[in-house]
């Protein structure tokens, strides 16, 4: 038992050095990871600024003005332009000089000061549907704030009962709490996969894997020789942009560092072995990385991180079961937001496990083959 623990350990040894003396392999463990973080972070985020409207004001009145006053003294829209007829819309929209046009017919006052519904129509480019839906509800939340002052002032509306929204967990709706308390299980899937993915094949290119066979070492120990470096480097990362997280943008950490380890490690685990069953079938460095990023793209798009799961077609759902990125999105966003410890992200974990147990032996197997 020593020996074989011996072996492991000259294995281990052996691989963390040729990961830090190779030049590209540095260069993937440090750069790739921040610059990510901080692209994905500052852009990847569903809040709308500043978005251009122009708006047709037939009413002309204090009323009129006042609502007005409330989209460009927020901090999503920015007026652009003020129109003079109907006709000017379709051009607005047309040309994408603007992505909304506010309508305020001429009957606003009289219907507000007779206590009568007022309508405001709104055109919304819809062309993106996703800024179009956001940016309506933007507008949606300035009406009811707009109609709440109305109530305040005029005694004749009020008694209509009014909507009080709060929302848990993140109370100013912070998109970027969303996106980055889950990035670096993102981020670190990318490194342990492009690592592990290139392990055996750069054996095999650089004919050392030959040597290896000669070797008095077993298939299982070379491989797991080679997973302990790639596990670690994922564990490092993903700790560093989750520190990040927490430090740099302000997303609160409210559970435990020990849910957090545990199923990040649960989490490299299983992508380890999906990247050595890769590397294992792989005879080059360009089939390995080739193979890990035909994984990596389905699994970001199966993984819940910008696409809720439960608006996929049923069947596709079904297949994100076996997803290990779906499993460590939804877990490291229970553990920031809602601060799950241990025992809650324990759901998260087990699928994981399996997975694992699954993608090692899978690619013990094909190591072991390739070697006769």
């Amino acid at each position: 038992m020593m020996q074989i623990l011996r072996r492991i350990r000259t294995l281990v040894i052996k691989e963390f050095m040729m990961i830090l003396r190779d030049p590209k392999s540095r260069m993937v463990l440090i750069v790739p990871p921040i610059i990510q973080f901080f692209v994905f972070s500052y852009a990847a985020t569903f809040d709308l600024q500043n978005v251009e409207f122009a708006v047709l004001d037939e009413s002309k009145t204090v009323e009129s003005r006042s609502l007005i006053s409330h989209f460009s003294g927020s901090k999503h829209f920015e007026l652009v332009q003020r129109l003079d007829s109907t006709a000017q819309i379709p051009e607005m929209i047309n040309t994408e000089a603007v992505r909304l046009v506010l309508h305020i017919s001429r009957d606003l006052a009289d219907n507000i000061v007779n206590g009568d519904s007022a309508s405001v129509q709104v055109i919304a480019d819809g062309r993106n549907s996703n800024v179009a839906s956001i940016a309506l509800g933007y507008v949606q939340d300035i009406i009811q704030q707009y109609s709440a002052s109305l109530r305040s002032l005029t005694p004749v509306i009020r008694g209509r009962t009014p909507l009080i929204q709060r929302a848990w967990f993140n109370r100013n709706m912070e998109t970027r709490w969303y996106i980055v308390s889950s990035l670096g299980g993102i981020i670190s899937m990318v490194i342990v996969m492009t690592l592990s993915s290139l392990s055996v094949a750069r054996e095999r290119e650089f004919g050392t894997f030959d040597q290896l066979l000669v070797s008095p070492f077993q298939p299982l120990e070379i491989l797991i020789g080679k997973s302990v470096p790639c596990v670690f480097f994922g564990l490092a990362d993903a700790i560093l942009l989750s520190l990040a997280a927490v430090y740099w943008f302000a997303v609160p950490f409210r559970g435990t560092v020990g849910a957090l380890f545990l199923i990040l490690l649960a989490f490299m685990l299983a992508i380890v072995g999906v990247g050595l069953f890769i590397s294992a079938i792989s005879v080059t460095m360009q089939q390995g990385l080739l193979g890990a990023f035909v994984f990596i793209m389905p699994a970001v798009l199966l993984g819940g991180f910008t696409t809720p799961i439960s608006n996929m077609p049923q069947w596709l759902q079904y297949s994100t079961v076996i997803n290990p990125l779906k499993y460590v999105v939804q877990g490291l966003r229970d553990i920031f937001l809602t601060g799950a410890d241990v025992s809650a992200v324990w759901n998260y974990v087990w699928p994981l496990c399996i997975i694992s147990a699954v993608t090692m032996p899978a690619a013990a197997v094909m190591f072991r083959f390739r070697t006769q």
